[in-house]
């Protein structure tokens, strides 16, 4: 099974990325991940069920370590057999608002 996670931490802030946003996107971007997506107003990551689910166990721990107060994650199964993703808009469901981790950036994990 392939999931992808898409998440935010809080708190925001826009003039520079806070500690726990440093860690978050440290935590997806060295994971076994297929791929990972940074940016400023949330992030998104896929891969197989073990991997994600590991990096969001440790996405958890280190980012409240860090000091985020808040984080929103939505994990979604995208259809392995096909390949393709559900049907819907990426971040449609996002429970944080659009609030943002801080983190800036893309970086590709492929």
């Amino acid at each position: 099974m392939r999931l992808r996670v898409e998440f935010t931490t809080e708190p925001f802030d826009l003039d520079e990325a806070p500690a726990h946003a440093v860690v978050a996107r440290e935590v997806v971007g060295s994971a076994s991940l297929d791929s990972v997506d940074v940016g400023p107003f949330g992030n998104t990551a896929e891969g197989g069920s073990d991997e994600v689910l590991a990096a969001v166990n440790v996405l958890l721990r280190e980012t409240l370590a860090a000091g985020a107060t808040r984080v929103s994650l939505q994990v979604n199964v995208i259809d392995a057999e096909a390949g393709s993703a559900e049907t819907g808009s990426p971040g449609a469901g996002n429970a944080s608002g659009g609030n943002a981790s801080g983190a800036r950036g893309t970086e590709s994990g492929r």
